[in-house]
């Protein structure tokens, strides 16, 4: 499949190895791949994401999700519903960074003081996206997989991700009409 990437494409996967190094996660994940398009300038997805306002945000971005890093992952909808069953998520987090240190519930290894280099396998929601981009582009036709497949399935897969980029005004709607029309701008 990797083949089939643009070289844009190639590089949001590479820059995805590169955040989860430079997080010190053992495993490259959805979260990786999408502030590793952020990250990007001059392709379709940047593009899109330019359109849509989010070049600005980045670090607002980059910020939710580092919170949700700290909650292990958790979505803020799952945090909610954990709050309607009497569980206080921010209250777990705080009591076991005071036990354990800032980050001790994050996936990152640095956290946990267990700091490994080398490969970094995919987890199962990057390779999920992965595998939804390719089903974009071959639901579109498109001969190539660019980086813009991959921010689209980002935005239909559950996680932090698709929350992060909705609630920042990135959805699977206003992407695909930023990127195919509807009588407005389409990117590339």
């Amino acid at each position: 499949m990797f083949e089939r990437f643009t070289k844009d494409a190639r590089a949001v996967v590479k820059g995805a190895v590169e955040q989860a190094e430079e997080a010190g996660a053992r495993y490259v994940g959805a979260d990786h791949l999408l502030l590793a398009l952020i990250d990007r300038e001059g392709s379709r997805g940047s593009f899109a994401l330019a359109a849509l306002g989010l070049a600005e945000r980045r670090d607002s971005v980059r910020a939710a999700v580092g919170e949700a890093r700290r909650r292990a992952g958790l979505t803020q909808a799952e945090t909610d519903a954990l709050a309607g069953l009497g569980i206080d998520v921010t209250e777990i987090v705080a009591r076991v960074e005071d036990v354990h240190g800032p980050g001790a519930m994050s996936r990152d290894e640095r956290s946990a003081g267990r700091w490994r280099s080398g490969h970094r396998p995919f987890a199962r929601e990057a390779k999920d996206a992965l595998t939804g981009a390719l089903r974009f582009a071959t639901d579109r036709h498109d001969r190539h997989i660019g980086d813009e497949h991959l921010l689209l399935a980002l935005t239909v897969r559950p996680g932090v991700p698709a929350e992060v980029l909705a609630d920042h005004g990135v959805t699977y709607e206003s992407l695909t009409r930023v990127l195919y029309g509807d009588g407005e701008a389409k990117a590339g």
